[in-house]
């Protein structure tokens, strides 16, 4: 099983170094968890990101930019946007980066599905979209055979910052968030949701 973790609102850089630090000392029994949590305004550069997909000039943005270990290029967290932070052991599961990430994104276009929002894919570009526009990413890292880090989804959120930036590093790549495409949407029951679905979809694997 898995347990959930409900953060509410917290730093990034307190975050991640829990997330470090609870992946470092996990012992063979620990339990896998979730943790669900919104970040104050904030640009996480992941390891293979490159500084042009910054667009605005070193100084201009009020957002502070951290650069961090996990996978893939530059994001924006913000108010609104869940996140939900996968400390599993893939050893364990006997599943490898591949298989965790299809799992991923298929929990959230199971969710989407709920909402009756058509969702897709799009090759060598992780993350989950709708009519082309980005509505989740990802970006994962797996260290002792444990992995950490994990989701973003676009819930009731300012997408305006994502302007500043190549999202993922895509140029002119468009966002889009739950709120444009249902209504009624809190995040707080948009994160019960999905955990469950992960927890579902991930533990059968």
């Amino acid at each position: 099983m898995m347990k959930v973790v409900n953060l509410d609102q917290q730093d990034y850089l307190t975050t991640w170094e829990k997330m470090k630090r609870f992946n470092a000392e996990r012992k063979p029994s620990t339990e896998d968890e979730l943790w669900i949590v919104e970040h104050p305004s904030v640009f996480t550069e992941g390891i293979s990101s490159k500084p042009e997909h910054f667009l605005l000039e070193t100084g201009v943005s009020k957002i502070p930019i951290v650069k961090t270990d996990r996978g893939g290029q530059i994001t924006y967290h913000g108010p609104g946007q869940l996140i939900i932070y996968c400390l599993i052991d893939l050893k364990r599961l006997g599943i490898g980066v591949k298989k965790i990430v299809s799992l991923i994104e298929q929990s959230i276009m199971d969710l989407l599905a709920d909402y009756q929002i058509e969702s897709h894919l799009k090759e060598g570009a992780p993350g989950v979209y709708v009519n082309g526009a980005k509505i989740a990413a990802l970006g994962l890292k797996v260290k002792n055979g444990s992995m950490y880090h994990g989701l973003s989804l676009n819930v009731d959120m300012d997408l305006s910052p994502f302007a500043q930036i190549n999202p993922c590093g895509y140029q002119g790549l468009k966002v889009t968030q739950l709120s444009d495409l249902t209504d009624n949407v809190k995040l707080k029951n948009v994160a019960n949701e999905l955990s469950q679905i992960l927890i579902k979809n991930v533990t059968r694997s």
